[in-house]
């Protein structure tokens, strides 16, 4: 029955186009670290845009390692959400504070989550803010931690899902769950090769995942891509399915409603 309707939603995508297609350029502020610039996620994603015949315009506040709260002492970010004019922004904390303890998680990610959530809102009436739910390292964080549930892939991976999802719902935003698909390529298709050497970075396809569930979050709909960087047909194929579905199937656990 799935299948059915998923068909059904891809016949009726074939003639659909959002008016990004004809009209201007919708405007995306990506906020994050290198879980974001590895492989140039926002070029993907733009690329994506492009081969469904929509335009997208983007702009990064990226630095490597940098948590929420140290973006929020970047004038250059603070005059880009207040000057406004953005459709979306799209928000990525650091890879494991928010794999960490729940009281832990409220001191050093919440609150920044919330600051750059309203000032987004305050700059840009109507902007959707997407927080990009990130993927557990794959044996665990590789920072030191007394927390033992980030040490474990799936426990840390839970964690990382509950902190993004509360972020969402506490700020009435949609959430990106790169992770949950993550996950399921992890658990279904072992064989697929979501991580660079180091364990925690993506690699292209994890990276190419990445972008067609932020893809799939901001217009909610199937569609069929040619871009597929460098990935073999079977496995690109593979991997924007599992994005869709993973989108579609939990629009309301991800806050679209």
């Amino acid at each position: 029955m799935k299948r059915f309707f998923f068909i059904v939603l891809l016949s009726l995508a074939a003639s659909f186009r959002l008016s990004a297609a004809e009209g201007d350029s919708l405007r995306i502020l990506w906020i994050g670290n290198s879980y974001t610039y590895f492989h140039d996620l926002p070029q993907i994603v733009k690329d994506i845009a492009s081969s469904q015949r929509m335009r997208l315009s983007t702009t990064t506040v990226l630095k490597g390692g940098e948590q929420l709260s140290g973006h929020l002492k970047n004038p250059r970010l603070v005059s880009l959400l207040k000057s406004g004019g953005w459709d979306y922004v799209v928000v990525q904390e650091q890879s494991t504070l928010p794999s960490l303890a729940t009281e832990d998680v409220i001191k050093t990610t919440y609150p920044y989550a919330h600051a750059i959530d309203s000032m987004a809102k305050a700059g840009s009436p109507g902007v959707r803010v997407i927080y990009y739910m990130t993927w557990g390292h794959k044996y665990g964080t590789i920072y030191k931690t007394d927390y033992e549930p980030a040490h474990h892939y799936t426990t840390m991976q839970e964690r990382l899902k509950t902190s993004y999802l509360e972020m969402a719902y506490k700020n009435q935003s949609w959430c990106a769950p790169v992770g949950m698909a993550w996950k399921k390529v992890r658990d279904e298709h072992p064989e697929i090769q979501l991580y660079e050497d180091d364990c925690t970075h993506p690699s292209i396809m994890g990276s190419y995942l990445a972008a067609n569930v932020i893809f799939t979050t901001i217009f909610q709909r199937p569609y069929q891509t040619g871009v597929k960087c460098g990935i073999a047909d079977d496995k690109a194929e593979l991997l924007q399915q599992t994005a869709q579905h993973t989108v579609l199937e939990n629009l309301h656990l991800i806050n679209i409603r």
